[in-house]
């Protein structure tokens, strides 16, 4: 393993992003609550469109607006109304951040789409999902680029003594490069893009953000090696889905961080887990991977499995909690 800063402090934990419920106020105060050492920007995708993954990431766009048609995103001709909507609930956002937080000191992360999600996801305006032309995708990756260096900068304008951490989400990455995703007939597939393009489209959002990047995929079959090329800092995991030990186990000898997703999104056991198992699932991974534990609170972050927006508001809070109690556990050993 080496000596690498990590961009959090050792035994913290943090939020995916979405939580359930449609009052950001409350969202937030929640988040600087039970994640006070990493707290990150909450999503609340129950107010409809413009609050989703998609189009909140469409809303940071530069010049290539988005629109809602029959239920899906698509590029639209010109801005309209979907699209100062999806601006509007993030600039209230931002506001309500700085009414809260404006002091913190600390990290802070923000997520968005990443560009191959976001290509598999918006349509082009004649029908089809961006992916189905290269050129458009490129495209897509530079404009989102330029508008997520833009909104760490609408961030760190309003938590002036806090550090960016962004979170690109990429759930459909694993689909995107196997060819997998659906056409709009359902009776094919899209083209896979190839790893060399992927890692391509991923370094220029990274790069030009210049904040520490992490990537999270909820999904199986996690490209460890490729994201690892990407310039970011880490991968955000559900462990629950991995089968390979032995790729984790590089990227973390080779210094990649880990956003550990261990605690269930919704109360399937009838209550959220406590720290204490949350820390032995941490545990029990990083032992079987044959890392020493000194290094386990450091290269860490605890996670909840994936975003919240279908859990209860109790459920919500309890799991963050127990989140951030496993890690204060790790850390002491």
């Amino acid at each position: 393993m080496t000596d690498q800063v990590w961009p959090w402090a050792a035994g913290v934990a943090t939020g995916m992003g979405s939580l359930p419920g449609t009052d950001i106020a409350e969202a937030q105060r929640v988040v600087l609550g039970e994640l006070p050492a990493l707290p990150h920007l909450p999503e609340l995708p129950a107010r409809g469109p413009g609050a989703d993954l998609i189009g909140r990431t469409g809303g940071l766009l530069v010049e290539l607006p988005v629109e809602v048609y029959t239920g899906r995103w698509r590029v639209a001709n010109r801005p309209g109304r979907d699209l100062r909507r999806a601006r509007d609930l993030m600039e209230r956002d931002l506001d309500q951040l700085a009414e809260q937080a404006e002091q913190y000191a600390g990290p802070f992360k923000i997520q968005a789409a990443g560009p191959l999600t976001l290509a598999a996801s918006i349509e082009l305006p004649i029908g089809g999902r961006l992916l189905r032309d290269p050129g458009a995708v490129r495209d897509l990756a530079g404009s989102l680029a330029e508008g997520l260096r833009g909104h760490v900068e609408a961030v760190t304008r309003r938590l002036p003594r806090a550090s960016v951490l962004l979170q690109l989400d990429e759930p459909s990455l694993p689909e995107v490069l196997a060819g997998r995703i659906p056409t709009e007939s359902g009776l094919g597939t899209h083209r896979p893009v190839g790893a060399g393009e992927a890692r391509s489209l991923l370094s220029t959002v990274v790069e030009a953000t210049g904040v520490p990047t992490v990537v999270h995929c909820c999904a199986p079959e996690v490209p460890l090696e490729l994201l690892r090329c990407t310039g970011a800092v880490g991968v955000a995991l559900d462990l629950s889905l991995i089968t390979e030990l032995d790729p984790l186990g590089e990227a973390l000898d080779a210094g990649f961080g880990l956003l550990a997703g261990t605690a269930p999104t919704t109360a399937s056991a009838g209550r959220a887990p406590t720290s204490a198992e949350v820390a032995d699932q941490v545990r029990t991974l990083w032992d079987r991977l044959g890392f020493p534990r000194r290094r386990l609170a450091e290269q860490v972050v605890i996670t909840p499995a994936c975003g919240l927006a279908g859990a209860t508001s109790e459920y919500a809070r309890a799991v963050l909690a127990a989140c951030r109690d496993a890690g204060r556990r790790l850390s002491e050993e």
